[in-house]
């Protein structure tokens, strides 16, 4: 088995600070920390020919806190044009919604669709 030492050596005379704060120079360095945000998610409604109107309505109010004049509105779109955005959260946020959704739309017997995309 072998011995390892270590040898310890003074620093040397010049090496060492100054004393008291004398002479001190130093240098700051100014970092700057940038954080992303994190990417959103739409949640998406889809249309269905089951699904009552005043159902969808029912969802808007509950599960995205809107009123009920803009979740009338939000309900017209999703009709016409077949899909609407209803909401953009984080990702987390998103699949929540979409599982509320889907579960409660289950438990009642209708066929809606709640999906959520990358913005």
């Amino acid at each position: 088995m072998t011995e390892f030492s270590k040898s310890v050596t003074p620093m040397a005379q010049s090496a060492r600070p100054p004393k008291g704060g004398e002479g001190d120079t130093g240098v700051v360095v100014d970092t700057k920390t940038t954080t992303k945000r994190p990417p959103l998610y739409k949640v998406l409604l889809l249309n269905d020919d089951y699904t009552p109107m005043e159902f969808v309505v029912h969802v808007l109010e509950r599960f995205f806190g809107m009123n009920h004049a803009q979740a009338f509105e939000i309900m017209l779109t999703v009709h016409k044009k077949g899909v609407a955005v209803v909401g953009v959260f984080s990702h987390e946020i998103a699949e929540t919604k979409v599982g509320q959704v889907m579960d409660f739309a289950r438990r009642h017997q209708h066929p809606l669709q709640c999906t959520m995309e990358k913005e």
